[in-house]
């Protein structure tokens, strides 16, 4: 019995379309699987660590001695994020909260001063609401940090001395978390932006896991 032609070229069409479906299938698990790293490194999920002073970073230590008489709340602590270690001291100083980060060798990295709305200049704060209104169907706003960026070695007396003074100047940025709806999601936030509101970062911000005081 011969195959009637068409019956025949049809169903080559219909097995190379499956088979064209199963491929593009394959390809796009594979290309989830390659950016799923990715993915993830823009979330952020910390360990935190009480420490004692002693296990403080002696030339981190040295650096800030002088700025921590009559402070109170004072705390140290070690942070995991990631493959990142750092050290923090967290304290309460003429009414500002102060939070001082460095790398795992006690080289300053930056400076935050928890800040709130009012503090913020007007300009400034318009532009970041704009821009929460736009990338949110609903937010809240958690937490505002005035931060100083410490450049290089070289910087770190002056990212101080700036912080310590409150000083509003082109170079800080500010570091806003938020908790923010996105379709049907409800999840936290921080994002970054400079001194005159633009949009720097954004990554989510994972419940932190705090551990126990490492004494």
């Amino acid at each position: 019995m011969t195959m009637n032609p068409l019956v025949s070229n049809t169903n080559t069409r219909i097995y190379k379309l499956t088979f064209m479906r199963k491929l593009l299938s394959t390809i796009t698990s594979l290309f989830i699987l390659i950016m799923t790293p990715s993915l993830f490194s823009q979330k952020k999920q910390e360990r935190e660590f009480r420490i004692l002073a002693s296990q403080f970073p002696v030339k981190a230590h040295k650096l800030i001695a002088s700025e921590l008489e009559d402070v109170k709340r004072l705390r140290f602590y070690k942070e995991i994020d990631g493959e990142k270690e750092s050290y923090e001291t967290k304290f309460k100083k003429d009414r500002l909260r102060y939070s001082i980060e460095f790398n795992k060798i006690g080289v300053l990295e930056d400076v935050e001063i928890t800040i709130k709305a009012i503090d913020v200049p007007e300009d400034t704060f318009d532009k970041i609401t704009s821009y929460l209104n736009k990338n949110f169907s609903k937010y809240r706003i958690k937490k505002i940090q005035q931060q100083y960026v410490s450049k290089s070695p070289t910087t770190t007396k002056t990212t101080l001395k700036n912080a310590f003074q409150n000083l509003l100047l082109p170079t800080i940025n500010y570091e806003i978390m938020v908790g923010g709806k996105q379709e049907s999601d409800y999840l936290t936030y921080e994002i970054l932006f400079n001194a005159t509101g633009d949009f720097q970062k954004l990554r989510q911000s994972l419940p932190p896991n705090y551990d126990h005081v490492l004494y």
